[in-house]
């Protein structure tokens, strides 16, 4: 079972904007997860390009893959036959898995709420799938990850406050029936709640009282980062964290920019995922200490500096600019591999100087510094 212990908390308590920021340490079977924490995407079984080889060298402690994505492709009688999802993609460290709530949202047209669950079209050949929140949990099981996520009912923005309760209260329910589930199973592995309630603090306050109750071992605010201005976004998550349990993991899902880390991590937030630090490779947009770039930029073509000067990965201590902005214009697959690198090393860097900071008293003059540099 995970255990979850705060080593420390920002004692800048003149800074209250800072202050919040707190250093933490989740026990797991398969492995300790320092926080706060930043879990690289692997939707399907792989971050997208990257070995777990590369995971290992970017420093990477725990991994997220989506039981939606799984559930369909290779299926669970694949990954069952093959001693779980660890085994399977050869990762030996924690893995976190989403219940799939995001993907009913995104993939909305093929998707019907119900209090049951929710009823979809696959988007690979059509065919039709029910997930309860008790199904949610038990593909979750089978998958073997060390932190599931119970099922939830996430909206975009903007959303009246009627649709926003109507999704409020199906995550209540689902996450109590999901809850009850896993505690007859046996309460293998560990399942985290997640807050909805929208941009309406009212609601958040609602959904996190009705989360609250049930003992998770941890939880989640979900409905952020859909298409509400970044101010709204920051706003409603300071609003929201101070409403979970202080000695549990705190986790925002699908977030974001290295800039909502730091800011995020201030509020004292403990754990993050986003496809951006590879999904961004991909597209040539990489992160540095100095703001990101965008390689395929004609200053790179003669450029013999690595990405990053400040940087340790692989990339960086081998590859110039030059060469990165070859690649990626002559369509070369190398480019995938050797941008995603640069950028999940980013960002976990990013989390571990984090850290040094909070446990150093020196978290409001790293976030200065931070955008200090992005400025010159």
């Amino acid at each position: 079972m995970l255990k979850f212990e705060l080593l420390k908390e920002s004692c800048e308590v003149k800074d209250p904007v800072n202050s919040g920021a707190r250093l933490g340490k989740i026990t797991t079977d398969r492995g300790i997860i320092e926080t706060p924490v930043f879990m690289p995407v692997g939707t399907l079984g792989s971050v997208k390009s990257i070995s777990v080889e590369d995971l290992e060298h970017c420093r990477a402690k725990i991994i997220l893959g989506n039981t939606y994505h799984l559930y369909l492709r290779p299926g669970c009688e694949v990954i069952e036959h093959m001693d779980g999802l660890h085994e399977f993609i050869r990762w030996n460290k924690p893995m976190l898995t989403d219940s799939g709530g995001f993907q009913f949202f995104s993939l909305a047209k093929l998707a019907k709420f119900s209090d049951a669950g929710v009823s979809f079209q696959s988007h690979i050949d059509g065919s039709r799938h029910v997930f309860s929140p008790e199904k949610a949990v038990e593909i979750q099981m089978t998958l073997g990850s060390d932190i599931m996520m119970s099922l939830d009912f996430c909206i975009g923005h903007p959303a009246n406050e009627k649709q926003t309760m109507e999704a409020l209260n199906k995550t209540g329910m689902w996450a109590k029936r999901g809850f009850d589930f896993w505690q007859e199973k046996g309460g293998l592995n560990n399942l985290f709640g997640i807050i909805q309630g929208g941009m309406y603090k009212n609601l958040r306050t609602l959904s996190a009282g009705q989360l609250t109750g049930i003992d998770f071992p941890g939880f989640a605010i979900g409905g952020l980062s859909v298409g509400e201005p970044k101010e709204l976004m920051y706003e409603m998550a300071d609003y929201t964290l101070p409403l979970l349990p202080v000695h549990k993991p705190r986790y925002i899902m699908g977030v974001g920019t290295p800039e909502d880390l730091v800011e995020l991590v201030a509020m004292g937030c403990d754990m993050f995922d986003c496809v951006m630090p590879s999904r961004n490779a991909r597209n040539g947009q990489l992160f540095t200490s100095r703001g990101a770039i965008n390689i395929p930029n004609a200053k790179f073509r003669l450029d013999k500096e690595p990405i990053d000067p400040d940087c340790d990965c692989y990339t960086c201590q081998n590859y110039s600019r030059a060469y990165l902005r070859h690649l990626y214009k002559s369509r070369e697959l190398l480019s995938y591999r050797l941008n995603t690198i640069h950028n999940i090393y980013y960002y976990i860097d990013l989390m571990g100087k984090m850290r040094d900071a909070i446990r150093e008293d020196r978290f409001p003059g790293f976030k200065k510094e931070f955008y200090s540099k992005r400025q010159k």
